[in-house]
């Protein structure tokens, strides 16, 4: 099977530069954007399986992120990381067409297991 095409979206360059390399050493190949505009930027360029999108950014925030994903590219996953407690918002994201929601900060292999799940369904989908 190949391997799982992963977007990682959070404006933490930090985080993100950890959760990043945390998949790829897990056999993943997960790539990262740190706004949700270069995230569709880099959607338009390259085929992702799973997007894992942080809800709180500035400037386009994630649910907007998640509905431009899902109009454009309706079966791309999309998993949000919704922090601040935030519950609210990864509910909302689950309206929108999210497949699921994780608090950050994240357990990495709870996140792994979603993701995972998130392309198993995304592979049911198109076929």
């Amino acid at each position: 099977m190949d391997l799982v095409r992963i977007l990682v979206v959070d404006d933490e360059e930090d985080f993100l530069e950890t959760l990043v390399n945390r998949l790829n050493r897990r056999g993943m190949s997960a790539q990262g954007a740190l706004s949700g505009r270069e995230a569709l930027k880099m959607m338009e360029e390259k085929e992702f399986d799973v997007v894992v999108l942080d809800v709180r950014m500035p400037g386009m925030d994630g649910l907007e992120v998640l509905r431009e994903v899902k109009n454009r590219w309706p079966f791309v996953e999309v998993i949000l990381l919704t922090g601040h407690g935030s519950v609210e918002s990864g509910i909302e994201g689950m309206r929108l067409g999210a497949f699921d929601y994780v608090m950050k900060p994240a357990d990495l292999e709870v996140l792994i297991e979603k993701i995972q799940q998130a392309r198993e369904r995304k592979i049911l989908r198109e076929s």
